[in-house]
C-alpha cells in the first residue's frame, strides 16, 4: 500500500497549496491513504471543524495535530464527534479527542498515533511509554501503523524512530517545519524522517511574516505572528508499505514550490 503524509500545513497559503496539488500528487504516487498535519491550518493556529471537512473533501483521510491543537477554540466543539482527527496521544487524559485512529482509504486502513515531544515543549505524559501502549493495542487490529510524532528536537525524534523500529510501519516528525534529509527505511522495516517539513509560504519564518518574527529577534519585545502570503512551497513523505508484514519497503520526501510543481 501507498501512504502520502504532508507536513504541517500553515494558513490559507498553505491550504491552497494542499487543493492545489492533491490531484498531481494522487496521480504520481498513488496513494490508498492521505494524512496531512493540520495544527497550523487556521490563520497558522489550530484548525477548525470547516477545514477539517474542506481536507476530507479534497480527499484526505486522516488528520494528525500537535501543541497547536486548543489554539482555535472551534475544535472543542467537534473534536470527539471526527473519527478522522487525531491530537498528541500523550496530553492529559482529561483532554477531549484521541491520541490514535483507524482510518480507512483506496480499500486500504491503517493506524495513525499522534504523539509530542517533551524536549523543549510543554511537560506532557512520556511519549515512548505512551508509544507502547498504543502500538500493542494497534497491532491486535492491524500491521500498518504511522506515528507522528510532534516534537521540537532532533535528537528526541531520531530517539524515537529507533525506539519503534519494527514495531510501527512509519516514524515521522512535525513541527519544526522544515524538511531534514534524513528519509529512509531503518533496519527493522520502519520508514523514518526526522521531519517531513512544512507546506505553506516559503517566503516568511516558517510560514510566518519574517518582518515580527525579526523584530522578536532583534529587540526581544513580543510580536504578533501572523501567516505570511508568499509563495508556498509543500513537503511530505510517500511511504510503499507491506501490508503482510506492515514493513516499509521505501520512503521518499517530496519538495514541491509553486514555481516548479508542474515539471514533478
Amino acid at each position: 500500500m501507498n501512504v502520502l503524509f504532508i507536513g504541517d500545513i500553515v494558513g490559507n497559503v498553505g491550504r491552497s497549496a494542499l487543493k492545489e496539488t492533491l490531484p498531481a500528487l494522487r496521480s504520481k504516487y498513488n496513494p490508498h491513504i492521505i494524512i496531512v498535519n493540520g495544527e497550523n491550518a487556521a490563520a497558522g493556529r489550530g484548525i477548525t471543524k470547516a477545514i477539517a471537512k474542506e481536507f476530507f473533501d479534497w480527499g484526505v483521510h486522516g488528520i494528525t495535530m500537535g501543541n497547536h491543537t486548543w489554539d482555535n477554540k472551534d475544535i472543542f466543539g467537534w473534536i470527539d464527534d471526527e473519527p478522522r482527527i487525531v491530537r498528541p496521544a500523550n496530553f492529559s487524559a482529561a483532554a477531549p479527542g484521541k491520541g490514535m485512529a483507524y482510518i480507512q482509504g483506496g480499500g486500504k486502513s491503517m493506524a495513525i498515533i499522534n504523539l509530542q515531544g517533551r524536549a523543549f515543549l510543554p511537560p506532557n505524559d512520556c511519549p515512548f511509554q505512551k508509544a507502547d501502549e498504543l502500538i500493542e493495542e494497534a497491532a491486535e487490529r492491524t500491521k500498518t501503523i504511522l506515528v507522528d510524532f510532534h516534537a521540537e528536537a532532533t535528537s528526541e525524534k531520531i530517539a524515537m524512530g529507533w525506539y519503534l523500529d519494527g514495531r510501527a510501519s512509519v516514524v515521522l516528525g512535525t513541527h519544526t517545519h522544515v524538511q531534514t534529509n534524513d528519509d529512509t527505511v531503518l533496519p527493522g522495516g520502519t520508514a523514518y524522517i526526522t521531519d517531513v517539513g512544512m507546506t505553506g509560504s516559503k517566503e516568511g519564518v516558517l510560514g510566518m511574516e519574517k518582518e515580527a518574527v525579526l523584530h522578536r529577534f532583534l529587540t526581544g519585545l513580543p510580536s504578533r505572528f501572523v501567516v505570511d502570503e508568499g509563495k508556498w512551497h509543500l513537503h511530505g513523505l510517500v511511504i510503499q508499505i507491506d501490508e503482510a508484514t506492515g514493513k516499509a519497503q521505501k520512503a521518499t520526501k517530496i519538495r514541491l514550490t509553486e514555481e516548479d510543481w508542474l515539471l514533478m
